[in-house]
């Protein structure tokens, strides 16, 4: 980061916080920078999921992926499912930019894609590492994904 500087005025009116990036371009420095605020920023650590009778409280770093099923929003682990009480736009809005929409029904964690099948066709396949769980990338949201997979 060459020739960085870092201004800060403090402004008792001011509510919330307000973070302005001059540059003469966006590079990977200026949008690393945006996406570490970005994920800095998100108010969410852990989400309080469902199963059965009980209440748990994960890490969203635990979870592979959020998908609706018949109007459930189910999140997965390596080894498990739960039910999250979220919409998934909702989903979008509170998780760190790490998460992204991979189709209609579904959201996944990039920190956790272990690989892609391009499919030319259809859907490409995304599968995880450690766990036979895998979720289908729809062709409208594939660029999205490699752009958010690649540095």
């Amino acid at each position: 980061m060459n020739n960085l500087k870092v201004k800060i005025e403090i402004d008792p009116e001011v509510t919330g916080y307000e973070v302005t990036i001059k540059c003469a371009e966006v590079d990977s420095t200026v949008a690393g920078i945006q996406k570490l605020l970005s994920d800095s920023s998100s108010s969410v650590g852990q989400i309080s999921f469902f199963k059965d009778d009980a209440e748990y409280f994960l890490p969203v770093s635990k979870i592979l992926f959020f998908e609706t099923d018949g109007g459930v929003i189910r999140a997965h682990t390596t080894n498990d499912e739960f039910e999250a009480k979220y919409k998934l736009y909702e989903l979008e809005e509170k998780l760190p930019s790490y998460f992204t929409r991979v189709s209609k029904s579904t959201i996944l964690n990039t920190h956790k894609v272990y690989s892609i099948t391009k499919n030319l066709t259809g859907a490409s396949k995304v599968e995880f590492q450690g766990t036979y769980k895998v979720v289908y990338c729809s062709r409208s949201y594939y660029k999205s994904l490699k752009d958010s997979l690649t540095p």
